[in-house]
């Protein structure tokens, strides 16, 4: 049973892979984001007989001595703990600074420190900006075009520079557009389908014409494992990718069409980035991540979607539709 650390276990991902490592035989601590009311995110909808295997961590990424505490006995490190939110980012980009590039840090010097085995940092396909050249590689060059993907550029060189420099064993994941149950609203597929579960007609969206790479929440979680399973991907910048692409007006009309054929699209203003802000294309290629690992896609975009929609009708008090969602 190896030993593994999941920080930002209490977030969307984090608590599928924090489970499906769970269920997977792995020893898990999980780096959850300290609150007062002792609340773990999306762990405490997690079965019982799931939780109990789950050891605990509450803290902060940004604290330096919280996280070498979390990550001592420590095999392997998914580094996940971030903020994420794209438009939150434009309010707030020093709490993007300090906790995506210093929290980062804060991972990699511990790691050093304790001589952990491997760290797998979690990038993002917007470190890419829009695309120069389909599908994009891990060649392809990065524009930071929101002060998120900036800051993730940034902890991904950080990672870069550990590995060159110390011999640290890191290997950076990079996910393209993630969906499935539990995704916060701010994101599009979840903001769709909240909106037309309430039986609305009129749905509330930014630009239309933008594609993206989508992959359900479950063939990125097998990414991230099969990536940390192979010694190839050290020092390695990997894509999780389905090499597939569909604008946000050919996913919101499939969404239409699946729950409620009636409801028409609204472009609102204060939804849609600055210009020059809007990565307007990511398909991305999984070429490496597949020479280098076993991994597959499971999940196509319309299961996907349907799993997604499934469980969102379970779930529609955890959402607000009636207000835009940073």
């Amino acid at each position: 049973m190896k030993k593994v650390l999941v920080t930002g276990a209490d977030g969307f991902i984090g608590s599928h892979l924090t489970e499906t490592l769970v269920k997977r035989g792995y020893d898990v601590r999980a780096f959850t984001f300290y609150n007062s009311f002792n609340t773990w995110g999306w762990l405490d909808s997690l079965p019982d007989e799931i939780k109990k295997e789950i050891e605990i961590h509450p803290g902060d990424i940004r604290d330096p001595n919280g996280v070498r505490n979390a990550m001592t006995g420590i095999e392997s490190v998914f580094h996940l703990a971030a903020l994420i939110a794209i438009p939150f980012s434009y309010h707030s980009p020093d709490s993007y600074v300090d906790t995506n590039i210093k929290g980062t840090l804060n991972v990699l010097q511990a790691a050093r420190g304790l001589g952990t085995d491997k760290v797998l940092i979690t990038s993002t396909s917007e470190v890419y900006g829009s695309a120069k050249y389909v599908p994009i590689d891990e060649s392809h060059p990065f524009q930071g075009q929101s002060p998120y993907s900036a800051t993730k550029i940034g902890a991904d060189r950080l990672a870069e520079a550990f590995y060159r420099s110390f011999s640290l064993p890191v290997s950076i994941v990079r996910p393209f557009n993630t969906y499935g149950p539990r995704q916060s609203a701010r994101a599009v597929i979840p903001a769709i389908i909240s909106q037309l579960l309430t039986g609305t007609k009129e749905i509330r969206l930014g630009s239309l014409t933008p594609t993206r790479d989508f992959n359900y929440v479950k063939d990125t979680v097998n990414g991230f494992i099969e990536i940390e399973k192979s010694d190839k991907t050290i020092g390695e910048e990997i894509n999780i990718a389905s090499q597939t692409e569909i604008s946000i007006g050919e996913l919101a009309a499939e969404l239409i069409r699946q729950i409620n054929p009636q409801a028409r699209i609204i472009c609102e203003p204060e939804r849609m980035r600055p210009q020059k802000s809007e990565v307007n294309r990511l398909l991305g290629s999984n070429k490496k991540l597949k020479e280098l690992t076993d991994w597959s896609q499971e999940y196509s975009l319309s299961l996907g979607l349907k799993k997604t929609i499934d469980w969102m009708e379970e779930n529609q008090d955890k959402y607000k539709t009636g207000i835009y969602n940073l």
